[in-house]
């Protein structure tokens, strides 16, 4: 297949995923993006535009973290930590265009376990 192809299949994937989720202030949209060297989360309120929480391991703290499915998990609970403080309880999943296997799967499981309902 194609690579141009293959950003293609998957751009579609995110417009039908974000046709369906949107985040408010009550229930802001959790964005996960998974690349060969780091993971990127945000906290989004899509009626504002604008980004209420982010976190990455590019930051100071969790610089050593890999972006494999240990990695996901600590980033998971250091994010749902972080949303708790700010008083946000429920949220709307994103998973930007990847399958809910593997690492999203754990990011995900991980932030329920912090006591972020989805």
């Amino acid at each position: 297949m194609n690579l141009s192809k293959k950003k293609q299949l998957t751009q579609k994937r995110r417009w039908r995923i974000r046709k369906k989720v949107n985040g408010t202030v009550d229930r802001p949209r959790v964005t996960v993006r998974f690349t060969n060297q780091n993971i990127h989360v945000q906290c989004v309120d899509d009626i504002a535009a604008h980004t209420l929480h982010s976190l990455s391991t590019n930051s100071k703290d969790l610089i050593k973290v890999l972006p494999n499915v240990e990695g996901a998990a600590k980033l998971g609970s250091e994010f749902a930590k972080i949303l708790k403080t700010a008083g946000v309880n429920s949220i709307v999943f994103d998973r930007a265009g990847r399958k809910y296997h593997g690492c999203v799967k754990v990011f995900a499981d991980s932030m329920r376990e912090g006591g972020v309902k989805f």
